[in-house]
């Protein structure tokens, strides 16, 4: 049996990193991780091939090579998603999906053969059964969620690795809170159930045999979700770290309750941990508990960003305006926040209801939904009727974007996160300045071509004087400052 396993393309959004990663030679952030893992899933003996979209093109030969095709995306994917499924159709081919998109939205896509919705831990291994026996059903669900000790090593090598930045490994799925807006909750559950240290240490070892050495997405959206747990592993990742000359720095994502460890943020330092994404959401108290996010109110959240940057890791956050509880000078105090917070990587959205949430089900009741998000909450659509005058919300937003991302603010930001971090360069030889070639890219395209060149060279000058140590990281924020104002000249202009 030959298998196609098909990663359909992002748009270009914030979070594709697109503009940046071009000066490192890079086409994507990090490869499927869903996919390598239904690889390892697969009889052994079965062929297969991996097309990422997102970092080559998916050609009718691909297709025609394959007895089966296994596609799976998020929602802001989908419209790749669909293309894909009807190409491969066209050719005859079974077509298998799944992934969050189809999890919450599965009618959508009545072309495709085989639909998994949920985890497939326990479903595809009967997929396969059934398939064997030549009654392979439509729909495959899980009747529970499954523990993930029987999650297998995701196949790390069937991805062309030196077209990523980093690469993604998962520890947990599941978060213990309630926020309104969020669909992991519903597709994953408020129990945070985590894989064993064994296996955490085995998928390392695995990556480390591929020869990559640099960054490392632990892509949990919230890695403390389950403390008890890891508080165990965190010991055992910094001694395999240490015996293995620390070949992998870790970025994350956690709740701000991270702030009130001590002792795990020191776990987290000395585990060579770089950066935490945190949901702030916003510093409205009213509108944190219209969405249900109690945990971001019981502690000051300005407090809580610099403690987890005083571990010397840098916080990257989502912010969100829209809610009802909202009051007219919103846009001012996330813009103040963003910029007192000292986070760079500030990720601002409109409010948006992703199917089968809280706030989902809440607006529809309401009669207030509009249309099917497009899974992209930045380029400044609404998909619901909001309180806030429609007009005066997005143009609002917009100004935060223009003002956030602006050449002299975004560098200043940039400087003051530098301030906080402690640990110094990372122990690798592939950093981006490390490579002459891509850092004359980024001095030629920041210092000469683009129009803020007096702003870059403003800031390197400080960056050299002040903050020599972190110079390869504030070449990465640089560049990342470049996307981020690509993409906002396109969203508000």
């Amino acid at each position: 049996m030959k298998v196609l396993l098909v990663y359909p393309e992002f748009p270009d959004t914030y979070w594709s990193f697109r503009h940046a990663l071009k000066f490192e030679g890079k086409r994507a952030p990090f490869p499927p991780l869903g996919l390598l893992t239904i690889s390892a899933m697969l009889p052994e003996t079965w062929e297969r091939r991996l097309v990422d979209m997102n970092v080559r093109r998916l050609k009718d030969s691909d297709i025609e090579w394959a007895d089966m095709v296994f596609a799976g995306s998020m929602i802001v994917q989908r419209e790749s998603l669909e293309s894909v499924v009807a190409r491969c159709k066209a050719k005859g081919k079974r077509v298998i999906v799944g992934g969050p998109y189809v999890s919450t939205s599965a009618e959508q896509l009545p072309a495709a053969d085989h639909i998994f919705v949920g985890e497939a831990e326990t479903t595809f291994p009967e997929f396969i059964k059934d398939l064997e026996r030549g009654e392979p059903k439509r729909f495959y669900e899980a009747a529970e969620r499954p523990a993930l000790t029987s999650t297998p090593v995701p196949h790390f090598r069937l991805a062309e690795l030196d077209r990523y930045s980093a690469m993604s490994v998962q520890y947990s799925r599941g978060c213990p809170f309630q926020c309104e807006f969020c669909d992991i909750i519903e597709i994953y559950g408020r129990v945070p159930r985590t894989k064993t240290n064994e296996q955490m240490l085995a998928e390392l070892d695995a990556l480390r045999a591929t020869g990559w050495r640099g960054l490392v997405f632990i892509v949990d959206d919230n890695f403390i979700g389950n403390k008890r747990n890891v508080k165990r592993l965190l010991p055992e990742l910094i001694d395999w770290s240490e015996r293995h000359g620390r070949p992998f720095s870790f970025i994350t994502e956690a709740s701000v309750n991270l702030a009130e460890d001590d002792g795990l943020l020191d776990m987290m330092r000395r585990a060579n941990f770089r950066r935490v994404f945190l949901g702030i959401e916003t510093p409205v108290e009213e509108s944190l508990k219209e969405a249900q996010k109690g945990q971001n109110t019981r502690r000051d959240l300005l407090e809580s960003v610099h403690k987890i940057q005083s571990y010397g890791m840098e916080v990257m956050a989502g912010f969100i305006v829209g809610f009802d509880s909202d009051p007219e000078d919103i846009f001012d105090r996330q813009i103040n926040f963003i910029r007192e917070s000292a986070i760079p990587l500030a990720m601002v959205g409109l409010l948006t209801a992703l199917p089968d949430t809280q706030l989902w089900r809440r607006l529809k009741k309401e009669g207030r939904l509009l249309k099917e998000s497009s899974g992209n909450n930045t380029e400044g659509s609404l998909n619901f009727v909001p309180r806030m005058d429609t007009g005066k919300l997005v143009e609002g937003y917009k100004r935060i974007l223009s003002t956030i991302y602006s050449p002299a603010e975004y560098y200043q930001r940039a400087l003051d996160c530098l301030s906080h971090l402690t640990q110094g360069p990372e122990p690798r030889k592939t950093r981006l300045t490390s490579d002459i070639a891509a850092f004359a890219r980024i001095a030629l395209v920041l210092g000469i071509i683009d129009g803020a060149r007096l702003d870059f060279w403003r800031y390197m000058k400080r960056t050299l004087t002040e903050h020599r140590q972190n110079f390869a990281h504030a070449v990465t924020l640089a560049a990342m400052g470049y996307h981020f104002r690509k993409l906002t000249r396109s969203y508000v202009e």
